[in-house]
C-alpha cells in the first residue's frame, strides 16, 4: 500500500503493518489502535497529537521525528531505538522526559 499527498487524518484499527516504512509524513494526530507496527521504520515524520493504543511498536527505528504531543497508552517499545526526535513536553509514566535524561545524565557523570 503506498499513501501519496493524503491530507486527511488517519485512523488505523486493528491493523498489522510490520515491517513497514514511512519516509517524510505527516501522520499528526492520527490514531493507531491495537495496531502491530513491530519493526517498523519512521523517518523525518511528523506524529504530533497522534495516539497510540494497544500497540505493539517493538523494534521501531524512528530517525528525525517529532513526538511532541504523542500519547502512548498500553504499549509494547521493546527494542525501540529514537535518534533526533523532538520530545519536548514528553512524560514517561508521568515524568517529564527531559527530566529522566538529566537525571541519568547526573548518576552517569557522578
Amino acid at each position: 500500500m503506498q499513501l501519496h499527498d493524503v491530507m486527511d487524518i488517519l485512523e488505523v484499527t486493528s491493523t498489522t503493518l510490520s515491517g513497514s516504512s514511512f519516509d517524510n509524513m505527516n501522520l499528526s494526530g492520527t490514531s493507531f489502535n491495537d495496531t502491530n507496527l513491530s519493526g517498523t521504520s519512521f523517518r523525518q515524520i511528523n506524529f504530533a497529537g497522534a495516539t497510540f493504543t494497544d500497540s505493539n511498536m517493538s523494534g521501531w527505528s524512528i530517525d528525525d521525528v517529532n513526538l511532541s504531543g504523542l500519547r502512548l497508552r498500553n504499549a509494547n517499545l521493546a527494542g525501540a531505538e529514537f535518534t533526533d526526535c523532538r520530545m519536548i513536553g514528553a512524560k514517561i509514566d508521568g515524568i517529564p522526559v527531559q527530566d529522566l535524561l538529566d537525571a541519568y545524565k547526573a548518576a552517569r557523570n557522578g
